[in-house]
């Protein structure tokens, strides 16, 4: 018998096919992220690489820059010195090492182009050396320029969402609630949202992942100028009705939220996602008020109390 009752079997499954979740892990992670670990691709994968650096993390990103640019020096240093350190007039370091710091320095003037003319180039090898460090130098610093761009012209959405569901009263029954509203200070336009149930259930002797999107209060807004929070209302015919917390988690239950909003500053649409396990509906409470107002009436919003909640009797 199934757990959670449907109106009719569900076709969509999101892209995550029928696979049940077991061990309690996640379909998709909270950062919106799918939780599939991806297995038999070739260890280098040139296609991947530009969105690879472009969506990865900017201390990452920055971390990744600059160990290149050291890599790259200490290569052609070490040319430099195996050519012979006579070779750059004006290096006047007396030891080996005083030897590498100058063809580095030199290596890294020459890459950037900048050429101070304290150090140059002496003979046939060691200027062609130098003449395709720096080629090199203007094509990397023209691909770092181009990834640069590339990460801050990308649309992306930062939108934050509260860390647990709520079951709380809701008019005259009880509602599943979140709360989101937008970090940055860009208007989000024609905001529109979506929420899927996801629960194992027993087919025969075998588990199948099931899903079935959740019917909302409000799936639609115009505006995201202050918080939202999106409700889905308890009744005969949700799927939740009468569910324990011990019965959500028999069924490893995860919530999917999927976000589209108009960016009116990039004029583009984007999208952002999150989920939540079972473990994070928190069963009788309540999300406190964000708002309040200063001296002059002006209405405030303390999105540091996104996700602040009280418990209920």
């Amino acid at each position: 018998m199934a757990l959670f009752k449907r109106k009719s079997q569900i076709d969509d499954d999101l892209g995550f096919g029928t696979q049940p979740i077991l061990g309690d892990q996640r379909m998709m992670n909270a950062d919106g992220s799918s939780n599939i670990r991806r297995i038999g691709l070739p260890f280098i994968r040139t296609s991947d690489t530009y969105n690879w650096l472009i969506s990865m993390s900017w201390k990452k990103f920055l971390f990744i820059l600059l160990i290149a640019y050291l890599l790259v020096n200490i290569l052609f240093a070490s040319l430099y010195v195996l050519i012979g350190i006579e070779n750059l007039k004006g290096a006047g370091g007396i030891t080996p090492r005083d030897h590498f710091f100058d063809a580095f320095f030199f290596s890294a003037q020459t890459i950037s182009t900048v050429g101070y003319g304290h150090i140059s180039p002496d003979g046939f090898l060691t200027s062609c050396l130098a003449a395709f460090e720096s080629m090199l130098g203007l094509l990397a610093f023209a691909l770092a320029t181009g990834l640069l761009y590339g990460r801050f012209s990308r649309p992306t959405a930062k939108v934050v969402y509260s860390e647990n569901m709520v079951i709380a009263p809701y008019k005259e029954i009880k509602g599943l609630m979140f709360r989101l509203a937008n970090l940055r200070n860009n208007q989000l336009i024609e905001i529109e949202v979506q929420v899927v149930l996801s629960y194992n259930e027993l087919v025969g002797d075998q588990k199948k992942r099931r899903f079935y999107p959740l019917e909302l209060e409000r799936s639609k807004i115009g505006l995201l100028t202050m918080s939202w929070t999106v409700v889905h209302p308890i009744d005969e015919n949700s799927p939740l009705y009468n569910k324990t917390a011990e019965e959500l988690a028999e069924a490893e239950v995860e919530i999917l939220v999927l976000l589209k909003a108009f960016d009116d500053t990039f004029s583009q649409t984007v999208h952002t996602r999150t989920s939540y396990k079972d473990e994070n509906i928190i069963h009788n409470a309540r999300f406190v008020t964000i708002f309040s107002r200063d001296s002059n009436g002006q209405l405030m919003l303390d999105l540091s109390k996104i996700g602040s909640l009280e418990m209920l009797d």
